[in-house]
């Protein structure tokens, strides 16, 4: 018989499975959000791994993950509501950070096949039990949530748990198994890339110590011997929480300082009801964290560039760090911090999605909010009007993203001019090896080997430094007077190659490009090449090195060497076709060729 179901089953838990949790981190944090909600003063985040031998490798795999609580606990009915997809018992409570009711099954389908629930408040001897198991679903011999039954919590998680803190008298266990849609495949994984998320988005509970979030991976077998144990640290992208996450020396002070006086700002926003606050802070990077060269590419610089964004929180607990208003281009865009909070209140005019994963108006409003407000026909004001006579809720956020938009101008002018007071001095005696490039590019251009930037080097020098330093604002984000005085030292010097160090976004340990008869070389920070082999390039060693710190060098060198000619061998090994093989054999050979006239130059 032909099913003529409004939503067929097979067809509701795909579309839920599919429902777009940025990653695991998210997931969990739905658990975690159950848990808070619940007065819960302790969580515990449990991965039970199997070691697993193949040959001589043995790696570890997460068969489980577990969210274990000593919050209020849930009666029978209050569970299975629980697991019920759409449905909670904080429907209309704005008190907190709950209230969508899709956390816990959809958070829990969306990484694993079976989730399985314990819950007790009065001993954990007196547990009830129910569960979703997909496969069952799907089979059509589940169509509502199993009654819970009386329990016993298996003994693995409470030998797990114990290390950190004996199971409370009351308290929820959620096990994910069969984790058939989770990326991250091993404890080390999930604990330290959900670390990061976790730690940002609970930074306020965890530094008020209200909350306290272990992170714990252990061997399925010995469970009482835990491989990964510690405590998850505050993430805090506006950089005044302390101790915190931040590497040293900002793990134990603050990396960021307030904005001046003007580092607060509060509009008040009606939810059509009453007004609510939505509260703006600004934060900038301390002179010390900015001093020194390159200190984006140093560890607390490569912390922050994980942390760009306007961080939006609701209810004490962030939803998202929302990169609309961020410039993409410019990696002194990690050196500001800026936080918006609201209060739940204001779910609607923010657009908040019922996964708390960002606030769509905002984001709507702030990605088009410049554009729009700097249409000569077009102010501030008459865009909020636009928007009220349309019906918009998200009209209210305009002085919002006009406020931030505004203060933006502020921080970044500021940066630069710290940037300028620590720009690296001058670098004209560490020039030899572009020397050598130079000459050598000269003795090719006169065989008649002539390179597509070569006719550029005839302009005027006024035209090339001013194109040049066009260049460095636009990828380096660079003042306007500092990017053409440095214009005029590169072109000035005469020499064809210029080395810059940068991050980079994708793959790419360098690039070359090519502006105002220039060839432009730049280093990628981020990349693992850099600190195992470029970092030689940019930072000379000087006399202040020891013997130890340059034979150290020396041999990270060779070893980073040695791994550039593996990696292309791999390349070579890994080519599709016989035709692409030839090409990079090609490529090679090319190179080599063009290498060896510019080797033969330093004899």
């Amino acid at each position: 018989m032909t099913n003529f179901d409004l939503i067929p089953t097979s067809l509701a838990i795909k579309a839920l499975r599919d429902n777009g949790y940025k990653n695991a981190a998210y997931a969990l944090a739905e658990l975690i959000d159950n848990a808070i909600q619940a007065n819960a003063s302790s969580i515990q985040l449990l991965c039970a791994e199997e070691r697993i031998s193949r040959g001589k490798r043995h790696r570890w795999t997460a068969k489980q993950v577990a969210v274990l609580d000593n919050g209020d606990g849930m009666t029978a009915d209050v569970l299975r509501i629980a697991l019920q997809f759409g449905n909670g018992t904080r429907l209309d409570d704005r008190s907190g950070i709950g209230r969508f009711g899709m956390g816990l099954p959809n958070a829990s389908i969306s990484q694993c096949k079976q989730v399985g629930v314990w819950s007790w408040t009065n001993g954990p001897e007196n547990a009830i039990y129910s569960n979703i198991d997909l496969d069952v679903v799907l089979r059509g011999e589940m169509d509502e949530v199993p009654e819970p039954v009386s329990k016993q919590i298996p003994p693995l998680w409470i030998s797990a748990a114990a290390q950190n803190a004996a199971v409370g008298n009351s308290g929820t266990l959620v096990v994910w198994s069969d984790l058939d849609r989770m990326q991250w495949t091993n404890g080390r994984t999930i604990t330290d890339r959900s670390e990061d998320t976790i730690g940002r988005m609970y930074r306020n509970q965890i530094f008020a110590e209200s909350t306290e979030i272990h992170l714990v991976a252990f061997d399925l077998k010995d469970p009482q011997v835990a491989r990964i144990n510690r405590l998850c640290l505050p993430n805090d992208p506006g950089y005044l929480i302390a101790p915190s996450s931040t590497p040293s020396p900002f793990n134990d002070s603050p990396m960021f300082e307030h904005d001046g006086d003007r580092w607060k700002d509060t509009i008040m926003i009606s939810d059509g009801v009453e007004e609510h606050p939505v509260t703006i802070r600004y934060t900038l990077a301390c002179p010390d964290a900015r001093s020194g060269h390159n200190a984006g590419a140093k560890p607390h610089g490569k912390h922050a560039k994980k942390n760009v964004g306007v961080s939006l929180v609701r209810a004490n607990r962030e939803l998202d760090l929302d990169q609309s208003q961020v410039l993409r281009y410019d990696s002194g865009e990690r050196w500001w911090g800026i936080e918006v909070e609201f209060p739940p209140e204001l779910d609607e005019v923010f657009g908040v999605t019922n996964d708390k994963q960002s606030a769509r108006n905002f984001t709507s409003i702030a990605a088009a909010f410049k554009d729009l407000s700097d249409e000569e026909s077009l102010t501030k004001t008459e865009l909020q009007s636009q928007l009220e006579e349309d019906g918009e809720p998200s009209a209210a956020l305009v002085e919002v993203a006009g406020r931030i938009e505004s203060r933006l101008k502020y921080l970044r002018a500021s940066l630069k001019a710290m940037r300028a007071g620590t720009a690296p001095k001058d670098k004209r005696h560490d020039q030899v090896a572009e020397q050598i490039g130079t000459a050598a590019t000269k003795e090719r251009q006169q065989d008649g080997r002539a390179g597509a930037s070569d006719a550029d080097e005839a302009l005027p020098r006024d035209e090339r430094v001013n194109d040049l330093a066009d260049e460095l604002q636009d990828s380096e984000g660079l003042g306007e007077a500092e990017a053409l005085a440095e214009a005029e030292r590169l072109i000035d010097d005469g020499n064809k190659y210029v080395f810059r160090s940068t991050d980079l976004d994708g793959s790419d340990f360098f690039v070359s490009k090519r502006r105002a008869g220039e060839l432009l070389i730049r280093l990628n920070t981020e990349h693992p090449a850099y600190d195992n082999l470029l970092e030689v390039l940019d930072d000379p060693p000087g006399q202040d090195f020891s013997i130890e710190e340059l034979q150290e060098r020396l041999e990270r060198t060779r070893i980073g060497l040695k791994l550039l000619f593996m990696a292309w061998a791999r390349l070579l090994d890994e080519a599709p076709s016989q035709r692409d093989a030839q090409l990079l054999q090609d490529a090679r050979r090319s190179w080599g060729a063009i290498a060896a006239t510019f080797f033969d130059t330093t004899e």
